[in-house]
């Protein structure tokens, strides 16, 4: 085997060179949990030697993992179920096999009744949902019954919850509104979209935002939430109702979805009447309106590594190997502004 190919190993895997060689050519004794760590590893990027380093993967516990989103025909959720799957199909020390659901409401009710549905179709669980008491009713229902669920993305049902994998929503919020205030030195007022008032992760973003600019950029103030339903047709409205009423708008961050309407009606509006624009995922739209100049910046959630590190995590915690219950595992976001793309 070429050293280049060792070295694109060592560095997907996360370990030394040294430590492939190890494992390659069996030099020395290594961990298996370190042998599974570069076989899963050359999985993932088709290594040569992917089948030669996992030739037993019948042998090895089956696990399936149970994943709930929202919001089928997003961008977002289209490029997360992808995500997801190479994840669970690339797992460490099982064989995975993935649950992969769609809820196609937010209302509680109906979110909880889905959570109870995957109920003896899945080992571990991880779900975006509200934060409400109907859902926190179902969670302790799935653990009663010895299913352990994650929360992702958005934090619900805390401390009957296994975990949450996701942002820092709070400093995602801070982060928006720092640049807010560098983009918007004339006083004025700002909006801000939310999917819902019971999304955990909007709330923390609309108060990280709140706080940074009442601290920062005293100012600018913050409009009442507009709650967009994380759709494109309710933003779009919107933000076209905005900029025709408020003519001292100074700027709009969608927290969540929905962003395509607030770039769709930034890009009907003349240039001299737009204002900066913050959201929250890069997206073939987003993309494109940041290289137009109508996006300001995206704070996308690096999804490749949180599907990877979420898979981990629920394995452990089917292993039972999971440290503590109830944590909170934070990913830091990706920046991205028009010269970064």
């Amino acid at each position: 085997m070429k050293r280049m190919g060792m070295t694109e190993l060592a560095a997907a895997a996360g370990v030394s060179v040294a430590t492939v060689d190890r494992v390659l050519n069996g030099r020395e004794a290594v961990r298996e949990d370190t042998r599974l760590r570069v076989a899963e590893a050359a999985q993932r990027i088709n290594h040569p030697a992917a089948r030669r380093l996992m030739p037993h993967t019948t042998d090895l516990p089956r696990c399936r993992i149970g994943v709930l989103l929202h919001k089928q025909g997003q961008d977002f959720y289209k490029a997360f179920a992808e995500q997801i799957s190479q994840a669970v199909a690339s797992a460490v020390g099982v064989r995975g096999e993935l649950v992969l659901e769609f809820s196609a409401s937010q209302a509680p009710s109906e979110m909880a009744g889905h959570l109870r549905s995957m109920a003896g179709r899945c080992d571990i669980l991880a779900a975006t949902a509200v934060n409400h008491p109907e859902v926190t009713a179902a969670i302790e229902d799935l653990n009663a019954a010895g299913l352990r669920v994650f929360s992702l993305l958005s934090d619900f049902a805390q401390g009957a919850r296994a975990g949450y994998v996701g942002l820092n929503n709070l400093k995602v919020g801070r982060t928006a509104g720092w640049m807010m205030g560098l983009l918007s030195r004339e006083p004025g007022v700002l909006a801000i979209f939310v999917g819902g008032h019971r999304w955990h992760g909007h709330d923390l973003r609309e108060t990280g935002f709140r706080g940074y600019l009442r601290e920062c950029a005293p100012h600018l103030t913050v409009l009442d939430p507009m709650v967009n339903l994380e759709t494109r047709q309710l933003t779009y409205d919107a933000t076209l109702g905005l900029l025709a009423r408020q003519r001292n708008l100074r700027g709009i961050y969608v927290s969540g979805g929905g962003m395509e309407g607030a770039i769709a009606a930034m890009r009907e509006t003349p240039v001299s009447r737009r204002v900066p624009v913050v959201v929250s995922a890069l997206t073939p739209d987003s993309r494109a309106a940041m290289a137009e100049g109508v996006v300001s910046m995206v704070i996308d959630t690096p999804l490749e590594k949180l599907c990877r590190d979420l898979v981990a995590h629920m394995v452990d915690a089917v292993q039972g190997r999971m440290p503590q219950s109830n944590a909170q595992f934070f990913l830091p976001p990706d920046l991205h502004v028009a010269e970064s793309i």
